[in-house]
């Protein structure tokens, strides 16, 4: 299992910008699927304390059935578009994919599976895609 402090052990810089985009609303999406295989995506609201990441689910919440049969999920932090004119000063946005845990006293924790934080470089000519995996670390790709 991947819990956040191993995460942000191996990667503090990365994991702090990812940490910084979650953090910067209350609302984030979490995807699950369903019986039947189809996707869906939920509201949600994660906390990142004691080197985990975890979240709720209501009692007889469709997410949390989904999690319990496939614990399967992928997160998204909320988003905002990029200012006119001012691209390069957007945070980009923030995926975390993994396996939900239950916890103790109810919600889930994260087992990490992969991190990825989409922004612009500096110049805002390019997408910049970095991604971290517990066994390919940091890594990143740059698009027009």
């Amino acid at each position: 299992m991947t819990a956040w402090r191993e995460f942000e052990a191996a990667e503090p810089e990365f994991a702090g910008r990812v940490r910084t985009l979650f953090d910067a609303h209350k609302h984030k999406t979490i995807a699950t699927l369903r019986a039947d295989g189809s996707p869906r995506i939920s509201g949600i609201e994660t906390v990142i304390a004691d080197g985990e990441l975890t979240f709720g689910s209501m009692p007889n919440a469709r997410k949390g059935a989904d999690l319990a049969r496939d614990p399967r999920l992928a997160l998204h932090s909320a988003t905002v578009d990029p200012v006119e004119g001012a691209e390069a000063a957007w945070p980009g946005e923030a995926k975390i994919s993994g396996r939900a845990v239950p916890a103790d006293g109810g919600g889930f924790r994260v087992d990490i599976a992969e991190v990825v934080h989409t922004h612009l470089n500096a110049a805002a000519t390019l997408l910049v895609v970095e991604w971290w995996t517990p066994a390919g670390g940091l890594r990143k790709v740059e698009r027009e």
